[in-house]
């Protein structure tokens, strides 16, 4: 197949766009870490993530950062509310049902925390929260999330690119893709005990799509630290691939030489490939993948609107699959 060369023909109606005046008080409230994550902002993290799984979104003390700097970061589509984004969710550790996350996941503690950085790099290590979030510059992204079922929400998410961490550890010449490993422990995720899928949960993505500065080691969203039942404490984001390549809760990514099993390919080859990104014109075995439903615009009886190319980031990370059959990658 040829890519797309205008990706987006989706140009926004007056009522889709944020008001100028929510962008930015959303703004104000995140500008703090920019230059200062370490100090007070730091010693109030505890304290800040305790309220998350506890309060009210109106209530939390407000995840300080900078508006995005990385060209096509921001889209010009309404934001969903915090509500819909934090009780419809895809998160089978905690069950399978849209609303089992929300539900269940008040069980996992994410304090203390470490990512294990591992494999073909020159400083592997082990980063504890606080380090990571000491790394780079907090950002605001108002990222398109696409989901392989036909939905779709647009969420402002707090983070850095990854691409920082993994300048940090130094890839060598052998690492060609970035595997991400998430927490399984049956303690604390009831949906362990279920057979769909084998845990724990890994992701992967070739190490020039984990570089891409759109690829993003998020810590929160909508200004608040994240929700256990949206990956807290530390997650992927990666907008113009489907939902399930942004693995939550990560507490491993490995740098290696070949191109890791990611969980879903593993269960279901046939319906979920390695590179999974946003493709219309590839279908999923059991439905169609042309048109989506934005969650919060009438349910089941929404609109259905056209799928873009790459989630609409045709633009800036179509150049990364230049030459690809992207029908058999799919």
């Amino acid at each position: 197949m040829h890519l797309i060369k205008n990706p987006d023909q989706h140009h926004p109606l007056s009522s889709e766009i944020t008001p100028r005046e929510a962008f930015e008080q959303r703004r104000l409230l995140l500008r703090g870490l920019s230059t200062a994550v370490a100090g007070t902002a730091l010693a109030t993290w505890a304290g800040r993530e305790a309220m998350a799984q506890t309060a009210a979104p109106g209530k939390l003390a407000r995840l300080a950062s900078t508006p995005s700097r990385v060209a096509g970061a921001m889209t010009m589509e309404k934001a969903n509310s915090y509500q819909d984004a934090s009780t419809y969710n895809n998160y089978y550790e905690f069950g399978t049902d849209k609303a089992d996350p929300a539900r269940n996941a008040g069980s996992l503690r994410t304090r203390p925390w470490s990512v294990t950085v591992e494999g073909e790099v020159g400083k592997p290590g082990v980063f504890d929260l606080e380090a990571l979030l000491k790394l780079s510059t907090m950002e605001e992204r108002l990222y398109r999330m696409r989901c392989v079922e036909g939905w779709s929400m647009v969420i402002p998410w707090v983070g850095y690119s990854l691409a920082e961490l993994i300048k940090k550890v130094e890839p060598n010449s052998r690492a060609k893709y970035v595997e991400f490993v998430t927490l399984a422990d049956k303690s604390q995720m009831p949906g362990l005990r279920s057979g769909v899928l084998d845990w724990p949960y890994v992701e992967g993505l070739r190490l020039d799509e984990a570089m891409h500065p759109l690829a993003l080691l998020s810590f929160g969203m909508y200004g608040e630290v994240l929700p256990n039942q949206n990956g807290a404490p530390v997650r992927l984001v990666v907008p113009w691939k489907y939902g399930f390549k942004s693995a939550k809760s990560i507490v491993k990514i490995r740098f290696v030489e070949k191109q890791p099993v990611s969980s879903w390919t593993r269960s279901a080859a046939q319906e979920y490939g390695f590179f999974s990104n946003v493709n219309p014109q590839v279908d999923h075995p059991r439905w169609s993948q042309g048109t989506e439903r934005r969650i919060g615009e009438g349910g089941l009886f929404a609109k259905k609107r056209p799928t873009l190319m790459f989630n609409g980031y045709e633009a800036q990370v179509g150049q990364l699959y230049a030459g690809m059959d992207l029908v058999k990658n799919y």
